[in-house]
């Protein structure tokens, strides 16, 4: 493992963002496009993440740095202890006395956060909007891979556990600061450090699912497509209205936006979605969920699949009619071998999640069993 550099350097000039006067306070924002933000974020709560502590959120807490909705600011917002931030804010740091005003360079804050998925980091962004000038002036991360659920006490014991996967960095205000990260070990928890002190909106985690593979053989039948098995999304025609990530997210959609909706076509074509299963699969049943999308659930559904990158697509699941807000049920009449699936409906609209019930082949098992061993190396 090396780590990553420092990226995106932050001037004295350019650090600061201006103060807020009025209007859209997101007008002067400064996002990324970064390209491993395509990647799923290991640190979603839906995945079931969590910031399980941190050494003082005196401000704001803790839990809001993996909050799924854009940061917000009211600029009326006051609460007996100051300026309501959505965010996770610590006191300002002081010296040891009168003569030693400043803190230490070695004064830090810092937050715990397991992740949902144990996975491979490829980028970080931790996100300071709205904090304009109570922002922290470097960051850095460290990671640790844990077997089990350890508590609190046990993730702070043990120091040679950890390793640094962004040195010490400056960050800018009001900005989505976007970090690579060069690491190919799979990780299960984050330290989040923040030098000397202030305050961090979101923090986005994204990267590649390596999971467990003996828990899977364990559980035999499972959803091969889901993120949290190892599943993913490899490309889509279409991501207008929400993300075509959120039809393999574990778990029911809770509202429209939490599944995948595109734009109305105008023309002949339809849309689509292409995934990549955990590992050689056979699949023997399919669940296609539209709940929620009532006016603008997809029509007709088709599913193909293919056995290795280069092989050709397959229908295993013919045109089949789709009912708006409506739980789908849809056995093949034959198993499907595959490692790739395509999600095609007609014309366009949306639907929630997509499920492929099925196992592991023993091609399929031996190949996550070697990835996740060399991601444990770090190879």
């Amino acid at each position: 493992m090396r780590p990553s550099p420092a990226h995106q350097p932050a001037s004295a000039e350019s650090a600061y963002a201006a103060p807020y006067v009025s209007g859209d306070p997101y007008a002067d924002y400064r996002g990324t496009d970064a390209a491993f933000t395509r990647l799923t974020d290991l640190a979603d709560r839906r995945l079931g993440a969590g910031v399980v502590a941190a050494n003082d959120e005196f401000f704001a807490d803790r839990e809001k740095l993996l909050s799924r909705t854009p940061a917000v600011f009211d600029v009326h917002d006051y609460g007996n202890k100051g300026k309501v931030m959505d965010g996770w804010e610590t006191r300002r740091r002081r010296g040891a006395d009168a003569a030693n005003p400043f803190p230490t360079d070695a004064d830090h804050d810092w937050a715990l956060v397991r992740l949902g998925a144990a996975g491979v980091i490829r980028g970080v962004v931790v996100d300071t909007a709205h904090f304009r000038g109570n922002f922290p002036q470097q960051v850095s991360i460290e990671a640790a891979a844990f077997d089990g659920t350890p508590s609190v006490a046990e993730l702070q014991e043990d120091g040679r556990a950890w390793h640094v996967i962004l040195p010490r960095t400056p960050v800018r205000g009001h900005a989505a600061n976007a970090f690579p990260i060069d690491s190919d070990r799979r990780w299960t928890h984050l330290r989040i450090n923040q030098h000397p002190d202030g305050g961090i909106a979101r923090l986005r985690v994204h990267g590649e699912v390596v999971p467990d593979p003996e828990w899977l053989g364990l559980l035999g039948t499972f959803d091969v497509a889901c993120v949290a098995n190892g599943g993913s999304v490899t490309d889509a025609s279409d991501g207008f209205y929400s993300s075509p990530g959120n039809t393999i997210m574990p778990g029911l959609s809770q509202k429209q936006d939490d599944g995948w909706e595109t734009r109305r076509r105008r023309d002949k074509g339809n849309d689509w979605i292409e995934y990549r299963l955990a590992a050689q699969s056979e699949i023997r049943a399919v669940e296609v969920d539209t709940a929620y999308l009532k006016g603008n659930a997809a029509g007709w559904v088709s599913l193909s699949v293919k056995d290795g990158d280069a092989a050709d697509w397959t229908e295993v699941l013919p045109r089949t009619a789709l009912q708006p807000d409506t739980l789908h049920r849809l056995p093949l009449t034959v198993p499907a071998t595959a490692t790739h699936a395509r999600l095609d409906v007609y014309p366009d609209g949306g639907l929630a999640r997509l499920r492929l019930h099925g196992n592991l082949t023993q091609t399929g098992a031996a190949a996550l069993t070697a990835r996740a061993t060399r991601a444990t190396r770090g190879e």
